[in-house]
């Protein structure tokens, strides 16, 4: 059963980047896309970034510019590299790949 895990969250000031890990275990990249999602207090959960088994990505467009979605293969991992953060990137940041989800990390981002 794949089983995913982030890390990285924390607390950055506005204006700040921060970069998250997503470990995949029970599993390997290219039969699903991964995602990262993100959902803030109050909110519905939305997607922030993707990268396809081929390695194609793309973003929502909130974050584009500013956030890269990028993997390492022999590390099972991939990352999502935030920069330039705003107060609202403030959210709980998933990620997700076929039917399994991580348990999430939490990102704030202070003014």
């Amino acid at each position: 059963q794949v089983q995913l895990a982030e890390s990285g969250g924390g607390l950055v000031q506005a204006g700040g980047s921060l970069r998250l890990s997503c470990t995949l275990s029970g599993g390997t990249f290219g039969a699903y896309p991964l995602w990262w999602y993100r959902q803030a207090p109050g909110k519905q959960r939305e997607m922030v970034a993707s990268i396809t088994g081929g390695g194609d990505t793309n973003y929502a467009d909130s974050v584009k510019g500013r956030f890269t979605i990028s993997r390492d293969i022999a590390r099972n991992t991939v990352y999502l590299q935030m920069d330039m953060l705003k107060p609202g990137d403030t959210a709980v940041y998933y990620c997700h790949m076929g039917a399994s989800w991580g348990q999430g990390t939490q990102v704030t981002v202070s003014s």
